[in-house]
């Protein structure tokens, strides 16, 4: 296996990158080659950098950026062991500046604008469209224009967390929106459980939340405490206490009956279950997991469905289109646009890792062995270091 580069100690600092935020408008020239460098997979298990990795060309509804940084999550490394088709590119996060826009987009982009957003990573019916790459196509629909007073290496972390947030709370959940005005009716306040609030998933989702009036609680190692309490959480409850799920009902007074689960694992859904209050109530996961009750349903988002578009093969299962959640998430994106620039929305640490794209290959490695908590790898692309291959 791969020698990991050290990790240091965590911080709950929500701006932690060292790189100086960009001006708003950069425009860079588009590329004059038609090859780059990208993260690929070679075969089931393995991910390499490619030389000659085809730039693709923009299509309708998307933007094509010269990509500055791009973050780790860990569907990249489900792709690369589980679902992942050879030559498909992988990456969903990223941040940088768009160099070329195509017809009918969803929200204005112009050339030079820094962006920040969500691609499909390992898709099977455009290979090209993952973020791990020097060049990338990105959907307008789920995409921001970065603050500009916000590193790239802050904004890389938004793409996933954002879109699954939007999906799980507000489409799936039915949480209602954050009023714009901070007018909150306090009579409608409810409490939600965020299974997994030291996610970068989790951090977003608390603060989300919040906004919208609700009381939320949440479970994570204690380590990680002072984090989701500084994104707002109510109270907090440590995973690993075997009576957590007892420990939440008792805390609610046996009323919950909203969970997000941001871990969705069989066991995190059997917590859940315990911690739901004897009324029954709404489970929300990131996976096809349910809890096992009759009285509570169960719901689980895929986030590729908010690109509006067919994708197959993932699952097992081909993927139609559903265009109410595209035209979902160009409103959400809208919105968490303007809650960045108001400052009322803070993105999860950043640990900023040396290497460039063949960092984000041993970076991938480390999340597949659980090394990571409470904090977002993200990578400067225009760095290099050596050859290295992600295997199993």
């Amino acid at each position: 296996m791969l020698a990991p580069f050290p990790i240091p100690a965590p911080s709950i600092a929500p701006q932690t990158s060292q790189q100086p935020p960009r001006a708003h408008n950069t425009k860079m020239p588009a590329p004059t080659v038609t090859a780059q460098r990208a993260v690929e997979i070679k075969e089931k298990g393995v991910a390499v950098v490619s030389d000659t990795a085809p730039i693709p060309a923009v299509r309708d509804g998307y933007v094509l950026v010269k990509v500055t940084i791009i973050a780790l999550n860990p569907t990249d490394w489900k792709h690369v062991d589980f679902e992942g088709l050879p030559g498909s590119r992988l990456g969903c996060d990223y941040a940088g500046v768009v160099i070329a826009t195509g017809d009918n987009l969803a929200r204005k982009f112009k050339e030079g604008d820094r962006i920040a957003g969500f691609v499909h990573g390992a898709n099977h019916n455009n290979k090209e469209d993952g973020a791990f790459a020097e060049y990338i196509v990105a959907s307008a629909a789920v995409a921001l224009h970065v603050p500009d007073d916000m590193s790239d290496e802050d904004a890389a972390t938004l793409g996933v967390g954002v879109t699954t947030c939007g999906q799980g709370l507000f489409q799936s959940l039915k949480l209602p929106l954050p009023d714009t005005n901070e007018a909150r009716d306090e009579s409608r306040k409810e409490t939600l459980l965020i299974y997994g609030g030291s996610t970068a998933t989790g951090t977003l989702a608390i603060q989300f939340a919040k906004l919208a009036g609700w009381t939320v609680i949440t479970t994570c190692s204690r380590k990680n405490f002072d984090l989701v309490r500084s994104r707002g959480a109510d109270a907090v409850f440590d995973y690993k206490d075997a009576d957590v799920g007892a420990q939440i009902r008792k805390h609610t007074n046996d009323k919950l009956a909203y969970v997000f689960d941001c871990i969705s694992l069989e066991s995190s859904a059997k917590v859940c279950a315990e911690a739901i209050g004897s009324a029954g109530g709404h489970y929300s996961a990131l996976l096809g997991v349910e809890v096992d009750r009759p009285d509570v349903e169960s719901r689980f988002t895929m986030a590729y469905t908010a690109f509006g578009e067919l994708f197959i093969n993932l699952f097992g299962r081909d993927w139609p289109a559903k265009p109410e959640d595209v035209e979902f998430q160009i409103g959400f994106w809208s919105l968490v646009e303007w809650l960045l620039k108001e400052k009322k929305l803070m993105v999860h640490p950043v640990d900023v890792r040396p290497g460039g794209l063949e960092g984000a290959i041993d970076g991938m490695d480390r999340m597949r062995k659980g090394e990571l908590s409470g904090k977002k790898l993200v990578y400067r692309v225009a760095e290099k270091s050596r050859k290295i291959a992600l295997t199993l």
